[in-house]
Protein backbone atom coordinates (compact mmCIF):
# COMPACT_ATOMS: atom_id res chain seq x y z
CA UNK A 1 0.00 0.00 0.00
CA UNK A 2 1.30 3.48 -1.40
CA UNK A 3 2.17 5.95 1.93
CA UNK A 4 -0.35 9.24 2.19
CA UNK A 5 0.59 11.90 0.91
CA UNK A 6 2.55 10.71 -1.92
CA UNK A 7 2.79 13.07 -5.13
CA UNK A 8 3.99 12.58 -8.88
CA UNK A 9 7.09 14.10 -9.43
CA UNK A 10 8.41 15.62 -12.52
CA UNK A 11 12.18 16.50 -12.86
CA UNK A 12 13.26 19.22 -14.98
CA UNK A 13 17.05 19.37 -15.98
CA UNK A 14 18.38 15.50 -15.00
CA UNK A 15 22.34 17.13 -13.86
CA UNK A 16 23.86 15.97 -11.07
CA UNK A 17 21.29 17.73 -8.55
CA UNK A 18 18.59 17.05 -10.16
CA UNK A 19 18.80 13.39 -10.82
CA UNK A 20 19.81 12.75 -7.53
CA UNK A 21 17.05 14.03 -5.59
CA UNK A 22 14.66 12.42 -8.22
CA UNK A 23 15.85 9.06 -6.97
CA UNK A 24 15.57 10.11 -2.96
CA UNK A 25 12.30 11.25 -3.62
CA UNK A 26 11.46 8.23 -5.12
CA UNK A 27 12.82 5.56 -2.82
CA UNK A 28 10.43 8.08 -0.07
CA UNK A 29 8.11 6.64 -2.49
CA UNK A 30 7.11 9.00 -4.61
CA UNK A 31 6.53 9.05 -8.34
CA UNK A 32 8.90 10.05 -10.70
CA UNK A 33 6.69 10.34 -13.63
CA UNK A 34 9.07 12.09 -15.89
CA UNK A 35 12.16 13.91 -16.50
CA UNK A 36 14.19 16.09 -18.70
CA UNK A 37 16.80 15.09 -20.31
CA UNK A 38 18.57 17.05 -23.71
CA UNK A 39 22.22 15.83 -23.46
CA UNK A 40 23.46 12.58 -23.60
CA UNK A 41 24.91 12.98 -20.42
CA UNK A 42 21.99 13.50 -18.75
CA UNK A 43 20.29 10.99 -20.39
CA UNK A 44 22.46 7.81 -18.91
CA UNK A 45 22.21 9.94 -15.71
CA UNK A 46 18.79 9.86 -15.72
CA UNK A 47 18.53 5.99 -16.92
CA UNK A 48 21.03 4.98 -14.34
CA UNK A 49 19.05 6.97 -10.79
CA UNK A 50 15.58 6.79 -12.76
CA UNK A 51 15.22 3.51 -14.76
CA UNK A 52 12.27 3.13 -15.79
CA UNK A 53 11.30 6.75 -15.82
CA UNK A 54 10.28 8.50 -19.20
CA UNK A 55 12.03 11.18 -20.64
CA UNK A 56 9.88 13.89 -21.79
CA UNK A 57 9.30 17.01 -22.55
CA UNK A 58 9.72 20.06 -20.19
CA UNK A 59 5.61 21.40 -20.68
CA UNK A 60 4.65 17.27 -20.61
CA UNK A 61 6.29 16.47 -17.49
CA UNK A 62 4.66 20.00 -15.84
CA UNK A 63 1.37 19.05 -16.91
CA UNK A 64 1.48 15.45 -15.31
CA UNK A 65 3.18 16.07 -12.10
CA UNK A 66 2.05 17.38 -8.57
CA UNK A 67 5.63 18.32 -7.53
CA UNK A 68 8.07 20.05 -10.32
CA UNK A 69 11.67 19.92 -9.42
CA UNK A 70 13.37 22.54 -11.22
CA UNK A 71 16.75 21.64 -11.46
CA UNK A 72 18.58 23.98 -13.77
CA UNK A 73 21.34 26.55 -13.73
CA UNK A 74 20.64 29.49 -11.99
CA UNK A 75 20.45 31.86 -14.79
CA UNK A 76 18.60 30.01 -16.85
CA UNK A 77 15.67 29.73 -14.01
CA UNK A 78 13.55 32.82 -13.90
CA UNK A 79 13.53 33.15 -18.28
CA UNK A 80 11.81 28.96 -17.78
CA UNK A 81 9.60 30.22 -14.87
CA UNK A 82 8.67 32.75 -17.24
CA UNK A 83 7.87 30.69 -20.48
CA UNK A 84 6.23 28.22 -19.28
CA UNK A 85 3.81 30.94 -17.28
CA UNK A 86 3.18 32.66 -20.42
CA UNK A 87 2.26 28.76 -21.94
CA UNK A 88 -0.23 28.77 -18.83
CA UNK A 89 1.67 25.63 -18.14
CA UNK A 90 1.30 25.83 -13.87
CA UNK A 91 -1.40 24.62 -12.17
CA UNK A 92 -3.60 25.74 -8.68
CA UNK A 93 -2.23 23.75 -6.22
CA UNK A 94 0.83 22.37 -7.57
CA UNK A 95 4.00 22.23 -6.13
CA UNK A 96 6.74 23.82 -7.80
CA UNK A 97 10.49 23.46 -5.93
CA UNK A 98 14.06 24.95 -7.51
CA UNK A 99 17.23 23.75 -6.12
CA UNK A 100 19.07 26.68 -6.80
CA UNK A 101 20.99 28.33 -3.75
CA UNK A 102 20.76 31.90 -5.07
CA UNK A 103 17.42 32.44 -5.25
CA UNK A 104 14.03 32.19 -3.09
CA UNK A 105 10.56 31.96 -4.26
CA UNK A 106 10.86 35.64 -5.50
CA UNK A 107 11.38 34.11 -9.01
CA UNK A 108 8.76 31.92 -8.69
CA UNK A 109 5.97 34.94 -8.98
CA UNK A 110 4.71 33.67 -12.14
CA UNK A 111 3.85 30.41 -10.59
CA UNK A 112 2.58 31.98 -7.24
CA UNK A 113 0.22 34.09 -9.75
CA UNK A 114 -0.78 30.59 -11.52
CA UNK A 115 -2.31 29.46 -7.94
CA UNK A 116 0.81 27.08 -7.83
CA UNK A 117 3.58 26.84 -4.68
CA UNK A 118 6.53 27.85 -4.65
CA UNK A 119 9.22 25.88 -2.77
CA UNK A 120 13.21 26.86 -2.90
CA UNK A 121 15.12 23.69 -1.87
CA UNK A 122 18.47 24.06 -1.88
CA UNK A 123 21.40 21.09 -0.85
CA UNK A 124 24.52 22.47 1.17
CA UNK A 125 26.80 19.51 -0.10
CA UNK A 126 28.33 18.69 -4.14
CA UNK A 127 27.22 15.78 -6.14
CA UNK A 128 29.13 13.44 -8.52
CA UNK A 129 25.79 12.58 -10.03
CA UNK A 130 26.19 9.25 -9.41
CA UNK A 131 24.45 6.55 -6.77
CA UNK A 132 26.85 7.47 -3.88
CA UNK A 133 25.14 10.68 -3.54
CA UNK A 134 22.08 9.10 -2.56
CA UNK A 135 24.39 8.27 0.82
CA UNK A 136 25.09 11.98 1.43
CA UNK A 137 22.59 13.15 1.58
CA UNK A 138 21.83 11.37 4.94
CA UNK A 139 24.62 13.87 6.33
CA UNK A 140 23.41 17.22 4.13
CA UNK A 141 21.38 20.35 5.01
CA UNK A 142 19.22 22.31 3.12
CA UNK A 143 18.84 25.49 3.04
CA UNK A 144 14.96 26.01 2.64
CA UNK A 145 13.12 28.86 1.67
CA UNK A 146 9.14 29.34 1.39
CA UNK A 147 5.90 31.01 2.33
CA UNK A 148 5.25 30.60 6.28
CA UNK A 149 2.26 28.95 5.92
CA UNK A 150 4.12 26.01 3.07
CA UNK A 151 7.57 25.87 4.90
CA UNK A 152 6.50 22.75 6.59
CA UNK A 153 5.68 20.96 3.44
CA UNK A 154 9.53 22.08 2.43
CA UNK A 155 10.71 20.83 5.24
CA UNK A 156 8.64 17.88 5.35
CA UNK A 157 10.45 16.87 1.76
CA UNK A 158 13.50 17.55 2.92
CA UNK A 159 13.72 15.18 5.35
CA UNK A 160 11.87 12.45 3.46
CA UNK A 161 15.11 12.66 1.51
CA UNK A 162 16.96 11.89 4.51
CA UNK A 163 18.21 15.31 4.90
CA UNK A 164 18.03 18.41 7.47
CA UNK A 165 15.92 21.68 6.57
CA UNK A 166 17.34 24.89 7.55
CA UNK A 167 15.04 28.15 7.20
CA UNK A 168 16.93 30.89 5.06
CA UNK A 169 14.75 33.74 4.62
CA UNK A 170 14.18 35.56 1.31
CA UNK A 171 16.29 38.40 1.71
CA UNK A 172 19.55 36.05 2.80
CA UNK A 173 19.37 33.98 0.18
CA UNK A 174 22.25 35.63 -2.41
CA UNK A 175 24.57 35.70 1.26
CA UNK A 176 23.63 32.34 2.16
CA UNK A 177 24.69 30.90 -1.43
CA UNK A 178 27.74 33.06 -1.87
CA UNK A 179 29.29 31.42 1.87
CA UNK A 180 28.63 28.44 0.28
CA UNK A 181 30.75 28.54 -2.58
CA UNK A 182 33.44 30.36 -0.96
CA UNK A 183 34.21 27.46 1.41
CA UNK A 184 33.28 24.86 -1.35
CA UNK A 185 34.40 26.23 -4.76
CA UNK A 186 37.60 27.98 -3.47
CA UNK A 187 38.86 25.12 -1.39
CA UNK A 188 39.00 22.92 -4.30
CA UNK A 189 41.05 25.80 -6.28
CA UNK A 190 43.39 26.08 -2.85
CA UNK A 191 43.71 22.12 -2.95
CA UNK A 192 44.37 22.42 -6.95
CA UNK A 193 46.97 25.40 -6.45
CA UNK A 194 48.93 23.30 -4.04
CA UNK A 195 48.78 20.09 -5.23
CA UNK A 196 50.34 21.27 -8.46
CA UNK A 197 52.69 23.13 -6.64
CA UNK A 198 54.09 19.93 -4.86
CA UNK A 199 53.88 17.95 -7.97
CA UNK A 200 56.24 19.91 -9.75
CA UNK A 201 58.44 19.84 -6.92
CA UNK A 202 59.03 16.07 -7.76
CA UNK A 203 55.80 15.15 -4.95
CA UNK A 204 54.80 12.33 -6.60
CA UNK A 205 51.05 11.89 -4.68
CA UNK A 206 50.27 15.01 -3.39
CA UNK A 207 47.23 14.06 -2.07
CA UNK A 208 49.04 11.58 0.53
CA UNK A 209 50.40 14.75 1.87
CA UNK A 210 47.31 17.07 1.95
CA UNK A 211 44.75 14.87 2.84
CA UNK A 212 45.79 14.48 6.48
CA UNK A 213 47.01 17.75 6.84
CA UNK A 214 44.02 19.42 5.42
CA UNK A 215 41.00 16.83 7.08
CA UNK A 216 42.86 17.77 10.19
CA UNK A 217 42.47 21.75 9.51
CA UNK A 218 39.19 21.33 8.41
CA UNK A 219 37.77 19.07 11.59
CA UNK A 220 39.60 21.67 13.69
CA UNK A 221 38.06 24.58 12.10
CA UNK A 222 34.47 23.71 11.93
CA UNK A 223 35.09 22.44 15.76
CA UNK A 224 37.20 25.44 17.01
CA UNK A 225 36.33 28.53 14.68
CA UNK A 226 39.43 30.61 14.36
CA UNK A 227 41.00 29.41 17.47
CA UNK A 228 42.31 26.46 15.49
CA UNK A 229 44.52 29.42 13.03
CA UNK A 230 47.89 28.33 12.70
CA UNK A 231 50.64 29.73 10.63
CA UNK A 232 53.23 32.30 9.72
CA UNK A 233 50.75 34.94 9.10
CA UNK A 234 48.76 34.68 12.68
CA UNK A 235 52.22 34.16 14.24
CA UNK A 236 53.36 37.42 12.40
CA UNK A 237 56.34 35.88 10.95
CA UNK A 238 56.33 38.36 8.46
CA UNK A 239 59.91 37.14 7.03
CA UNK A 240 58.16 33.53 6.41
CA UNK A 241 55.08 34.98 4.39
CA UNK A 242 57.67 37.65 2.12
CA UNK A 243 59.65 34.61 1.33
CA UNK A 244 56.67 33.10 0.61
CA UNK A 245 55.55 35.70 -1.65
CA UNK A 246 58.15 36.10 -3.38
CA UNK A 247 58.63 32.04 -4.19
CA UNK A 248 55.10 32.32 -5.46
CA UNK A 249 55.71 35.83 -7.40
CA UNK A 250 58.93 33.57 -9.51
CA UNK A 251 56.57 30.55 -9.51
CA UNK A 252 53.71 32.09 -10.91
CA UNK A 253 56.30 33.09 -13.72
CA UNK A 254 56.01 30.23 -15.37
CA UNK A 255 52.79 28.96 -14.16
CA UNK A 256 49.78 30.62 -15.15
CA UNK A 257 49.83 33.53 -12.50
CA UNK A 258 46.90 32.74 -10.36
CA UNK A 259 48.48 31.15 -7.16
CA UNK A 260 50.24 34.43 -5.81
CA UNK A 261 47.07 36.80 -6.34
CA UNK A 262 45.43 34.09 -3.94
CA UNK A 263 47.88 33.19 -1.57
CA UNK A 264 47.98 37.94 -1.20
CA UNK A 265 44.48 38.04 -0.59
CA UNK A 266 43.83 34.87 1.97
CA UNK A 267 46.84 36.16 3.64
CA UNK A 268 45.57 39.51 3.71
CA UNK A 269 41.94 38.38 5.04
CA UNK A 270 43.62 36.06 7.48
CA UNK A 271 45.94 38.86 9.18
CA UNK A 272 42.92 41.31 8.97
CA UNK A 273 40.77 39.03 11.27
CA UNK A 274 44.07 37.72 13.41
CA UNK A 275 44.37 41.74 14.08
CA UNK A 276 40.24 42.17 15.44
CA UNK A 277 40.74 38.85 17.31
CA UNK A 278 43.70 40.25 19.10
CA UNK A 279 46.31 38.13 17.63
CA UNK A 280 48.30 40.68 15.98
CA UNK A 281 48.93 44.25 16.34
CA UNK A 282 47.96 47.13 13.52
CA UNK A 283 51.71 47.38 13.25
CA UNK A 284 51.98 44.00 12.35
CA UNK A 285 49.90 43.88 9.63
CA UNK A 286 50.99 47.06 7.88
CA UNK A 287 54.60 44.66 7.96
CA UNK A 288 52.45 42.01 6.21
CA UNK A 289 51.10 43.85 3.58
CA UNK A 290 54.44 44.81 2.62
CA UNK A 291 56.12 41.74 2.77
CA UNK A 292 52.99 40.48 0.08
CA UNK A 293 53.60 43.12 -2.07
CA UNK A 294 49.73 43.91 -2.16
CA UNK A 295 47.91 46.74 -1.64
CA UNK A 296 47.08 47.42 2.48
CA UNK A 297 44.28 47.38 3.49
CA UNK A 298 42.72 48.46 6.67
CA UNK A 299 41.19 45.54 9.19
CA UNK A 300 37.53 45.53 9.87
CA UNK A 301 36.33 47.73 12.27
CA UNK A 302 38.70 50.67 11.48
Amino acid sequence: MARPGRLGVGIIGAGKVGAVLGAALRAAEHAVVGVSAVSEASRERAETLLPGVPILEIQDIVERSELVLLAVPDDALGELVAGLAKLGAWQPGQLVAHTSGRFGVGILNPVRAAGAIPLALHPAMTFTGMSLDLTRLMDCTFGVTADAAMLPIAQALVVEMGAEPVAIAEADRTLYHASLAHSSNHMVTLVAQASQMLREIGVEAPESMLGPLLRATLENALASGEAALTGPVARGDVGTVSAHAQALKEYDGGAGGDVLAAYQAMAQATARRAVNRGLLRPEQLNEIDEALGAEPKAPEGN
